[in-house]
């Protein structure tokens, strides 16, 4: 039988909670990770219409993409709409999931799924996440450097795009003296300087997965004084990122795009900017608010940027100083931009517990309307 745990955990090998940005809040958000689970439902947000659903359908777990609990609540009580909202999911003993930015983040994640829902294809990271790839330099006797080297993969270091199990050895002579309380797996302890013949293993790991690395490295490694060098390595980490880039099929002009948008995102009203006469082949996306990835865009060749939450000034950024643009800006709207994530959240649970029921909810969780004029 499954747990919260055991469904949390899945979610968080595919999206890390420390991937998630600093301002957000993100895991289980109520519940007990102990109590079994049997049927979950899947939504975008928390609204009362999917808490009655839960209700209905004897859901034992609710996992969504909008936290719940974003801020911190003084009270937990129907005085306020999340508290209320909390309150009736605890009294109803149904536990909440929230897997927000981390899944934003998540190759394969929100901005992945949007570019599906689009036909993009050779789909890839607008933006790669900045500081948050380190390396780990460990010295280890040859006779235990392919221990050591498992032991470090295995806990999810060297990972480099499509690749794992990646890491670089180099042999060399380490030295060392060994106090008089000190128990050396190698070497007398004589008084004078003793050498090994050791080898220096090299990966990489996201700063995530240091804690789990490290502990593999302690447990694996044979010296009760383990010598190793862990730095901040200046480079961007290629599986995770924010937004997403690809290629449509087939070139289309800007009404083609724009209907095409408006299609398949069930869009009700689309905002735009940019020019009128435009071929479309490469498209930016970035699910939710993702205006600050507009240089980016532009910076990867994007003929067309689909993401929402624009700001009235930011669409005059798609213009040159004459007027020109070479770009389409779109504002399809938040929750357009994200309900792919709910199919999303489906398939990938329904692939890691096919024994288990999971459900996506029947309701339209967006609070924005519009009015046909």
């Amino acid at each position: 039988m499954s747990t919260v745990r055991d469904i949390a955990s899945f979610i968080e090998a595919w999206a890390p909670p420390a991937s998630a940005l600093d301002y957000d809040n993100v895991g289980l958000q109520i519940g007990r990770p102990n109590r079994s689970v049997e049927k979950v439902l899947v939504a975008l947000e928390v609204t009362l219409d999917v808490v009655n659903e839960a209700l209905e359908i004897g859901a034992d777990l609710i996992v969504v993409h909008h936290p719940l609990i974003f801020r911190p609540l003084k009270s937990v009580t129907s005085e306020s709409r999340e508290g209320g909202l909390a309150l009736r999911i605890a009294e109803s003993g149904i536990a909440l999931y929230a897997a927000h930015t981390n899944l934003d983040a998540a190759t394969g994640g929100v901005s992945f799924a949007l570019a599906d829902k689009l036909g993009l294809r050779d789909v890839t990271f607008l933006s790669q996440l900045e500081d948050v790839l380190y390396k780990l330099a460990v010295f280890v006797p040859e006779s235990h450097a392919a221990k050591v080297r498992d032991a470090l993969t295995g806990a999810g270091a060297g990972v480099i795009g499509d690749y794992d199990a990646c890491a670089f050895e180099t042999a060399g002579t380490g030295y060392f003296r060994p106090g008089d309380q000190a128990q050396p797996f190698l070497g007398a302890k004589d008084g004078s300087v003793q050498s090994a013949s050791e080898m220096r293993l090299e990966v990489e790991i996201a700063r995530w997965r240091l804690p789990g690395v490290m502990a593999a490295l302690k447990e694996s490694h044979p010296y009760e004084e383990v010598a190793y060098d862990l730095y901040r390595v200046a480079q961007p980490f290629r599986n995770a990122g924010h937004g997403a880039i690809g290629n449509l099929p087939r070139t289309l002009s800007q009404t083609q795009f724009l209907n095409l948008v408006a299609e398949r995102l069930e869009a009700q009203g689309l905002r735009f900017s940019g020019p009128d006469e435009i071929e479309i082949t490469r498209v930016a996306v970035c699910g939710g608010a993702g205006s600050d990835l507009l240089r980016k865009a532009r910076q990867a060749g994007a003929h067309a940027f689909v993401t929402s939450d624009i700001s009235y000034h930011r669409f005059f950024e798609v213009y040159d100083e004459s007027g020109g643009s070479e770009m389409l800006l779109i504002d399809a709207g938040h929750y357009e931009t994200e309900q792919a994530t709910e199919h999303l959240l489906v398939a990938r649970l329904s692939a890691g517990f096919p024994d288990l029921d999971i459900t996506r909810t029947n309701h339209r969780t967006g609070p924005v309307r519009y009015l046909d004029r």
